[in-house]
């Protein structure tokens, strides 16, 4: 976070950021500027929908073998879209599936650029298939498909690893057409109909309509799908309506891992290092957030997202990797649960032979489903694994390791000429100084302000001359001056994210009215490369690096402080399909242009404060905003751990 904007600012920003700054000071952070499960509308559906009732079915029939996967149909036996499953087998003991629309409306999103290749298959060999079930072999693992309801094993020898949709609470929402608009349709059809039939000639009972009835399961009739619901086409949220051109579109499937009691992962959360069940209660969610000095032991979202999950016991140890960058939630549930540790003892006394089982379930507002199982057995092979499919941390430059200073804020070129004297005349060794936004001409990025900071290459050699480097804030909100060339270069190249209208989106962030750069876009990353060149970002030196704050992205005036989701990005993609990929791509290409101004000769430095799987190959993060208390001191521990899990490099 920066402070107050200086003098230039309008009073309405000056009203906003004070109003801001108020909401972000007090002791606990505002709950209600943030969604609960209950008041996201797809979560809330996909809670409601109950175990043992699945409408899926695996077409055993429409099996086919290919070199690099298995394909099955699935079928909602209940409005009767068809989906297509594949399953892959991977190199070095994964198992990939993905499940999608088999003809949908229109595509939908999978998520580009966080694996690092296409990950290199092994054959899935069918062992057998009778009426209701598949078995495959991959390596020393079976993997059963049982085909009403549709269900997935995965077993080695006689043991039982993980089961994939066993309590029936997958959900794929396909995309459909409104029903209004269907009824227009309908009625206009209708219309033509009636003037070509005589009376009487009308379907009857036993038309084409019968067909789509859902069979009876269980002697029960399952009921016809459910009709259009509040947040379906569009949801509220405090002043901010979200549209949903694409209708629900939520994904979420669920997992039983026998013989785990514990399992870990799914940063960002300020929280303990074992996840917690979620049962009466919300569900860990991940969608990157500028949550200002959070709460601890809660599973909000913070800044940055990596669905990745880690089970671990005495025996053995696998993940799970849900590659989707939407808005997601991650509920837990186990068996053990409120058992003490008496009680435990107890039981294995008496006998008892309940086997301990934590159940997931993964809910995303968007995309598909794609899941990465990865088998271990051991820690170090999943970790392996994991990294093998996203890439590994960054190798750091050596002052990264060192002491860095930092402080909101460094008031001009004196003061940091000061505190650099002050560190030798007390013979207390550090190598790199932080500048904050403060250093920046009236918060337009790649400037200097010119009465603080008139001769940025002085102040740089002077630390140079130590061997000692300084780190300047970047953000991606871009101040809207017509005299100010970054914008004016990024409008004139159409390179800002989109109103779901067509015209450049603008929020409020620290300039006041900001553009949002679309880095999902490739020629918006080399553009942005390019200016940290050294005739491009004015100022600069080779002992200059950067710091991404804000990338969440932080809208001070959008819902949950952060861009709408139905925003458009390059080739028509909502925000809401790739939030949580936005800071990854800001990352990205900030990195690029560290590498490309010294000809690839220097390793980059970029510390962000948002993340994705993947941002590990890019630099580091850091814990972002937290208070100077104990408390938060205490639980940065299992933060960084958690972290750690998952290939991140941190910074606290």
């Amino acid at each position: 976070m920066a402070p107050l904007a200086g003098e230039r600012l309008s009073l309405r920003h000056i009203l906003v950021t004070w109003v801001t700054l108020c909401v972000a000071l007090v002791e606990a952070v505002d709950r209600s500027n943030f969604k609960t499960c209950e008041l996201s509308s797809f979560c809330k559906r996909q809670r409601n929908v109950k175990p043992e009732h699945s409408p899926y079915r695996a077409l055993l029939n429409s099996l086919e073998v290919t070199e690099k996967s298995i394909k099955l149909q699935l079928i909602n036996e209940v409005n009767k879209v068809p989906l297509l499953l594949e399953v892959y087998g991977l190199q070095g003991n994964m198992t990939r599936i993905k499940i999608n629309e088999l003809i949908p409306l229109k595509p939908r999103f999978e998520v580009p650029d966080v694996l690092i290749q296409d990950p290199p298959t092994v054959p899935l060999t069918v062992i057998g298939k009778d009426e209701s079930s598949l078995e495959l072999g991959l390596g020393l693992y079976k993997l059963i498909v049982t085909a009403k309801p549709f269900r997935m094993d995965i077993t080695t020898g006689n043991e039982l690893l993980l089961s994939i949709n066993p309590r029936g609470l997958m959900v794929f929402e396909h995309l459909r057409k409104r029903k209004d608009s269907e009824k227009k349709d309908e009625s206009a059809e209708s219309e033509e109909v009636k003037t070509e039939q005589e009376p009487g000639d009308g379907d009857g009972d036993g038309g084409a309509d019968s067909l789509e009835k859902p069979e009876d399961t269980d002697g029960q009739k399952e009921s016809e799908e459910v009709e259009d619901e509040a947040g379906m086409w569009d949801e509220t949220f405090k002043s901010h309506t979200d549209s949903k051109p694409n209708g629900p579109s939520s994904v979420g499937l669920d997992f039983s891992l026998p013989g785990f009691e514990h399992v870990y992962g799914i940063p960002e959360h300020a929280d303990s290092l074992k996840l917690k069940t979620t049962e009466g209660g919300d569900p860990y969610r991940l969608y990157n957030l500028d949550v200002f000095q959070y709460e601890i032991a809660n599973p909000m979202a913070l800044y940055g997202s990596v669905p990745v999950m880690l089970a671990h016991n005495a025996r053995r140890t696998l993940g799970m990797f849900w590659l989707n960058a939407a808005e997601t939630w991650i509920d837990i549930s186990s068996n053990t649960a409120g058992k003490t540790l008496f009680g435990k003892m107890l039981d294995y006394v008496q006998g008892a032979n309940e086997i301990p089982q934590t159940d997931v379930r993964w809910m995303s507002e968007s995309g598909i489903i794609d899941v990465f199982v990865m088998l271990g057995p051991s820690p170090f092979d999943v970790f392996k694994q994991y990294t093998s499919l996203t890439g590994t941390q960054a190798l750091p430059p050596l002052f990264a390791i060192a002491y860095h200073q930092s402080r909101w804020n460094y008031n001009d070129e004196s003061d940091v000429q000061a505190v650099d004297a002050g560190f030798d005349q007390h013979d207390i060794p550090y190598d790199v100084i932080w500048l904050d936004i403060e250093h920046t001409d009236g918060k337009r990025y790649f400037t200097w302000d010119p009465n603080k900071f008139p001769s940025p290459r002085d102040m740089l050699q002077n630390l140079a001359s130590k061997k000692r480097k300084m780190v300047s804030i970047v953000d991606p909100h871009i101040k809207i001056d017509s005299g100010y060339k970054i914008h004016t270069a990024l409008q004139s190249k159409n390179l800002y994210v989109k109103t779901k209208d067509g015209s450049d989106y603008e929020g409020w962030c620290w300039p006041g009215s900001a553009g949002y750069p679309d880095f999902t876009n490739p020629e918006m990353r080399s553009w942005w490369a390019s200016m940290f060149a050294y005739d491009q970002y004015e100022g600069s030196m080779e002992n200059l690096y950067t710091w991404n704050d804000m990338n969440e992205p932080s809208v001070f005036n959008g819902p949950e402080v952060t861009m709408h989701k139905d925003t458009v990005h390059m080739d028509g993609w909502e925000h809401r399909d790739l939030h949580n990929l936005y800071a990854f791509y800001v990352q990205m290409a900030t990195a690029e242009g560290q590498i490309q101004r010294s000809g690839g000769t220097e390793r980059p430095f970029v510390l962000t404060r948002g993340f994705f799987s993947g941002s590990q190959r890019y630099g580091a993060v850091w814990t972002g905003d937290n208070s100077a208390e104990w408390d938060h001191l205490k639980i940065s521990v299992p933060m960084c751990l958690s972290m750690g899990l998952t290939g991140h490099l941190l910074l606290w």
